[in-house]
């Protein structure tokens, strides 16, 4: 079972303890502060759909729909049907999209009252056929278009093809049609989000006319809320922007990020020249070195790609390199200079030395390492 602490800060003074243990400490009220920073960007009154997929990327899925439920969000979205079925267990009882259903889920996602993205003919046609067994009425689909990201979604030209399905059966009623942007934080390319925005439009005309409803519409990403305001339309996606990053540093000033993976320093060593640390004897030792192991590895979410001096912790305010290979529970640090002792807490990431800093050392994403940060992980709420 994962362990979870709930820890109140009433007090702006108050700090939380030096970690003992590999934690990912989640700030709750920088959550608050980064929907309301969001929210405040939408226009035409557009609803929020928050989006809680992959753990919440990385935090707890559960404890973050319970804020933002709390805190007004309209919507969540998921990627899968068992994420939705477990915040409807936690008692989440705003709408779940569920954004990449597969039908062996079917059944599943109508006991549990979720709303299914149907994608393409084999998924409308078997959802409407379960939907009719069930003898339902109205119950609430999406439908995606794919206007330029080329993974999930119906081509424009489909839309007479849905349209008849939909009006065949009274058993489903579409609720959302939407799309999803692929470079809305690349200013760059701004003519092609502004073509899919532009596409997204014709399309949701041309469905409205033929079904004889408006259903919803969105299109908007945390990057599009920030950078296209023209296509808030009726609700907008956040995802990435609630958990503190905005896809550019303008934005990044304006967010803060929830979570900080926190370990210590379990045994220190001294190196001397020609010898090796961890597997493969990946790090040769031209000198006299301290180094550290820590209690974090590539189980927890710290990937093999930041070994070998890519990748860097925080000891008393001192970066310390990842040296040699990741291993699967612990990584070796490079503390040569840096005044510390066994039992020190660590810092992988925080608000300062961002998750998104970090990950650029390895050629990647914030995205990928903060989703990377496994359930053995032990979560504390501040």
């Amino acid at each position: 079972m994962l362990t979870t602490q709930r820890k109140s800060l009433q007090n702006p003074k108050i700090t939380m303890p030096k970690a003992e243990e590999t934690v990912l400490e989640i700030d709750l009220k920088a959550l608050k502060h980064n929907f309301l920073h969001l929210k405040s960007k939408l226009k035409n009154n557009s609803k929020f759909m928050a989006v809680v997929k992959a753990f919440a990327y990385g935090s707890d899925a559960i404890e973050i729909a319970k804020s933002l439920q709390h805190l007004g969000a309209d919507y969540f979205a998921v990627a899968y049907a068992n994420e939705g079925v477990e915040l409807r267990k936690a008692g989440i009882t705003l709408p779940i999209l569920v954004l990449h259903p597969i039908p062996s889920n079917f059944k599943s996602i109508i006991e549990y009252n979720l709303e299914p993205n149907l994608y393409n003919a084999k998924v409308l046609n078997e959802f409407i056929e379960i939907a009719t067994n069930q003898n339902k009425t109205d119950y609430p689909v999406h439908i995606k278009f794919n206007t330029g990201l080329n993974r999930l979604g119906f081509w424009k030209n489909d839309v007479d093809y849905i349209t008849s399905k939909l009006k065949a059966k009274s058993s489903v009623k579409v609720v959302t049609l939407f799309s999803h942007l692929a470079a809305s934080e690349d200013l760059n390319e701004k003519e092609f989000t502004t073509n899919q925005i532009n596409s997204f439009k014709n399309i949701a005309d041309n469905f409205i006319n033929a079904i004889g409803y408006k259903p919803m519409l969105h299109i908007c990403n945390t990057s599009g809320i920030l950078n296209y305001p023209e296509a808030h339309f009726d609700m907008v996606r956040g995802g990435i922007g609630l958990y503190g990053f905005g896809n550019s540093d303008k934005e990044n000033k304006f967010l803060k990020p929830i979570a900080a993976l926190k370990t210590m320093i379990s045994q220190i060593h001294t190196i001397e020249k020609g010898e090796s640390v961890g597997y493969n004897r990946a790090f040769i030792s031209d000198g006299f070195y301290k180094t550290a192991t820590l209690p974090i590895g590539h189980a927890d979410g710290i990937g093999r790609q930041y070994g070998n001096e890519k990748g860097y912790v925080l000891i008393n305010g001192k970066q310390a390199t990842i040296i040699g290979n990741v291993c699967m529970d612990m990584i070796m640090v490079n503390i040569t200079g840096i005044d510390c002792k066994e039992g020190d807490e660590v810092v992988v990431f925080n608000d300062n030395a961002t998750a998104e800093a970090l990950a650029a050392k390895a050629n990647t994403i914030s995205y990928e390492l903060i989703t990377s940060i496994s359930q053995r992980v032990k979560r504390q709420f501040i």
